[in-house]
């Protein structure tokens, strides 16, 4: 069934990239199935992140985002991240709704998935729908993440480029310099840039990054260290811009998506993409690795040993280091 519906999107059939995804989101066996069939296809789309804080119009500019690269003839896709109640499970998906006006473009393709619980704003399975969607032939892959705050940085895992929207009104100056989610963007902006005090926030963000040895140098968190650089070395910095954009309007978003393009062409200019590659397959595998290791160690330690070190550890019969050495020792037995 998996060969026939994967031979099917190959074709172009997109009911049968909807199933496939599907079962990406739903069952782990047969997501590792899926992607061990199609990983040599990928590596192609050009993954971007939507991040920011709630109401900062993510969806909107995600949408108009997705008409300006139309306007250059790209396939794209979607993956818009919703949040799960936390007591009942479900999700509205209402970021399929807002965009609604996209659906009769067969160009683009949505899809909606619930955040599960995950932290960092981007569930679990969006890391591997982006591949199936890669392998699918989409030249761009936008993910919009929940929109959970300052901690939501794992979108840096899995985007090339990681774009972080503010908007005005939405904190002081203090708010603007919290290291988090601010220092994971190769983009700034600054959305609905037609309120009042939105030349006071581009300003304020401008002056944040050049907080720094350099100015507007981070990558993924990582600022770059204060050394005397060649003109060549400064050539393979990327200065990160501040754009402001009325979404609402339309205004802003061609430039917006100019500066995305532009910061592919860099990276691969600079052997960052191939970097950024490796630097994701590293966190896919021991992410997995640890998975795999935990999986292990409870099929191999009985659950009446694990809740007995748990009782020890909370009655301080016990330090917590102890208990876990015990407990992988059993591993070796």
């Amino acid at each position: 069934m998996i060969e026939t519906l994967l031979s099917q999107m190959q074709q172009g059939n997109r009911r049968a990239l909807s199933r496939l995804l599907t079962q990406i989101e739903n069952n782990p066996q047969t997501a590792e199935q899926i992607l061990q069939s199609i990983y040599t296809q990928t590596g192609n789309a050009h993954i971007v992140g939507i991040t920011g804080s709630p109401g900062s119009g993510k969806s909107t500019l995600v949408t108009e985002l997705a008409k300006a690269f139309r306007q250059c003839n790209l396939k794209v896709a979607i993956i818009a991240v919703d949040p799960s109640s936390p007591f009942s499970g479900g999700a509205l998906l209402g970021d399929r709704v807002r965009m609604n006006e996209l659906a009769g473009d067969k160009g683009v393709f949505i899809r909606s998935l619930a955040s599960r619980g995950s932290l960092g704003g981007l569930a679990k399975a969006a890391h591997q729908m982006a591949k199936l969607l890669d392998a699918a032939g989409y030249d761009l892959i936008l993910i919009e993440t929940v929109g959970a705050g300052q901690s939501e940085v794992d979108i840096v895992h899995t985007a090339h480029t990681t774009v972080v929207i503010e908007a005005p009104g939405m904190g002081d100056g203090v708010q603007s310099i919290k290291a988090g989610i601010l220092e994971i963007a190769d983009i700034l902006v600054v959305n609905k840039a037609d309120m009042p005090g939105s030349s006071k926030t581009i300003n304020q963000l401008k002056g944040m990054l050049h907080l720094g040895p350099i100015g507007g140098t981070r990558h993924h968190g990582r600022i770059v260290k204060e050394v005397k650089l060649t003109q060549e070395e400064s050539s393979t910095i990327w200065q990160i811009p501040v754009l402001p954009t009325s979404a609402t309007e339309g205004e802003g978003i061609d430039q917006l998506a100019d500066t995305v393009l532009a910061h592919r062409t860099h990276l691969e200019a600079n052997d960052q993409w191939a970097e950024r590659e490796k630097e994701r397959s590293e966190q896919e595998m021991n992410q997995l690795i640890q998975e795999r290791l935990m999986a292990y160690l409870q099929e191999k330690v009985p659950q009446s040993l694990l809740q007995e070190k748990i009782t020890a550890v909370a009655n301080r019969e016990v330090d917590l280091f102890t208990a876990v050495d015990e407990l992988l020792q059993k591993l070796e037995e």
